[in-house]
């Protein structure tokens, strides 16, 4: 009974004579409206577009416009998909076109990045050093600087108006490279010996051990690859009908005039809703992985 006493009073007094932040109530309330503000700035272009496309014809051609609509609406999105079905091309095949070159370019830029990221990070050999400094300089080049060489480089492979056209390009990209080899800079290379020791390879050691601890890493290039694939047009590089995406398609629904304005903002919010879903499902993970995956030498 003596020893929880004495054990109370020391919790009591370790919580009493604890060091406090060096910060007053009203510094943390004036954090609290800054981080707030900054909120409702964020938030506010997407509330926007999506209050938008529940507008009505009438209330979305108003000047000046108003923020919530008055009598909300979905027949903007009913309109849209009316519109998609109307062409001798069935809207399923575009969203097939769209989700395959999604997938498989966002798994396999994945794939090849990491690989690439981990001999880069953990290994040494000639050239590996000017290697990452032109992936670092690649950044800086846009698609639409790009895009004759690639597209050059696509018909010496006899690869124009097939998926492969626009899942190379992507699985190539220099930014997905950057950030896993960034990352993987702060892995510990004990933990790599120690599984050499216990009898591991090359390929076991990067699946089992590499890539779960880099999970924020990867998680994040691929929302950047997710992004930019499916809002992908590129119709230079596909040219039969039945292969194109589905952006290609709403873009030529919002090329249909003011009439259609309706439709052009819910085909606002249908393009970005796919990277903000995923995003916000793969959000948790981040933050958990962040926290437990702080590992250093």
């Amino acid at each position: 009974m003596k020893s929880k006493n004495m054990y109370k009073d020391q919790t009591i007094h370790h919580y009493k004579f604890r060091r406090k932040p060096n910060r007053s109530v009203g510094g943390d309330i004036g954090i609290y409206i800054f981080l707030a503000f900054c909120s409702v700035l964020m938030m506010f272009p997407l509330v926007f577009a999506v209050c938008n496309a529940l507008k009505p014809l009438d209330e979305a051609l108003k000047n000046p416009p108003s923020l919530f609509p008055r009598n909300p609406t979905f027949r903007n999105f009913t309109d849209l998909f009316v519109t998609m079905s109307q062409g001798w091309v069935p809207l399923s095949r575009y969203v097939w076109n769209t989700v395959f070159i999604t997938v498989v370019g966002t798994v396999a830029h994945v794939i090849f990045a990491s690989m690439a990221a981990y001999v880069l990070a953990k290994y040494r050999f000639p050239g590996s050093q000017l290697f990452f400094r032109l992936a670092v300089v690649a950044i800086m080049f846009t698609g639409m600087v790009t895009g004759i060489p690639n597209y050059l480089i696509m018909c010496k492979l006899h690869m124009v108006d097939t998926y492969w056209s626009l899942i190379l390009p992507a699985i190539g990209g220099s930014l997905g490279l950057f950030l896993m080899k960034q990352f993987m800079d702060g892995f510990p290379m004990s933990l790599i010996e120690a599984a050499k020791i216990d009898g591991a390879h090359e390929m076991l050691i990067f699946w089992k051990l590499v890539m779960p601890n880099v999970k924020p890493a990867w998680l994040t290039i691929s929302i950047f690859s997710i992004q930019g694939l499916w809002n992908n047009a590129q119709v230079q590089y596909i040219y039969t009908e039945s292969k194109k995406m589905i952006r290609y398609a709403l873009d030529q629904v919002a090329l249909g005039g003011i009439a259609r304005t309706g439709q052009q903002n819910a085909i606002i919010v249908f393009t970005m809703s796919v990277p903000i879903v995923f995003f916000l499902f793969s959000q948790s993970q981040i933050m958990e992985t962040m926290a437990t995956s702080g590992l250093k030498d």
